[in-house]
């Protein structure tokens, strides 16, 4: 009577063992240490943000080869990508001139992660006054790739590292008095 138990009692566990998953891990586009500047009393306001569908979820996609696309079930973001990235540039974007209140309207083309290989981050921005009734610059594209490792914690850290790069273009162009769009170059 006992050795029958016992079989139907390994048998459960291992069938709990089976069903087993691995954990998620969380990521966050926003570095563990934020820039601060201590010149700066507000930051730019951010308008709108948006990004592609396709990698708006919590869970991060990263592209295979030419075509292909994947959602990894175990590698998440802390929040969706839209409002990863609302967070991150936020901590990063400084206003250097606080008479002139801006804000800043982004939509991003692409955001392309690719393990091995690099992070890429295409977005069109556009700084305005704060009322949005008049624009301060031309639509500006930038287009910010960073090398990364095999590892997804190394492609977080390429795709934090354009996130910051492209805080410090609208930085610039937020303390420039001239209309046209910084340049950005393809390395970090």
């Amino acid at each position: 009577m006992a050795f029958p138990l016992k079989i139907t009692l390994v048998a459960a566990l291992s069938l709990l063992a089976a069903c087993r998953s691995d954990p998620i891990q969380f990521h966050t586009l926003t570095p563990a240490q934020p820039v601060v500047n201590s010149r700066s009393t507000a930051g730019i306001q951010i308008e709108m943000l948006t990004v592609p569908p396709q990698v708006d979820r919590p869970q991060i996609v990263v592209r295979e080869g030419n075509t292909g696309m994947a959602i990894l079930e175990t590698e998440w973001w802390g929040a969706s990508l839209v409002d990863e990235l609302r967070s991150a540039l936020t901590d990063q974007m400084i206003n250097n001139n606080p008479q002139r209140r801006v804000s800043v309207r982004l939509e991003v083309q692409r955001f392309d992660s690719i393990p091995g290989q690099y992070g890429l981050l295409d977005v069109k921005w556009r700084l305005r006054t704060n009322n949005g009734s008049e624009s301060l610059m031309d639509t500006c594209r930038s287009t910010l790739q960073t090398p990364s490792g095999p590892s997804i914690d190394e492609l977080v850290a390429a795709q934090q590292n354009n996130v910051r790069r492209l805080a410090a273009l609208i930085n610039q162009a937020a303390a420039s008095t001239q209309k046209g769009c910084p340049s950005a170059s393809t390395s970090p």
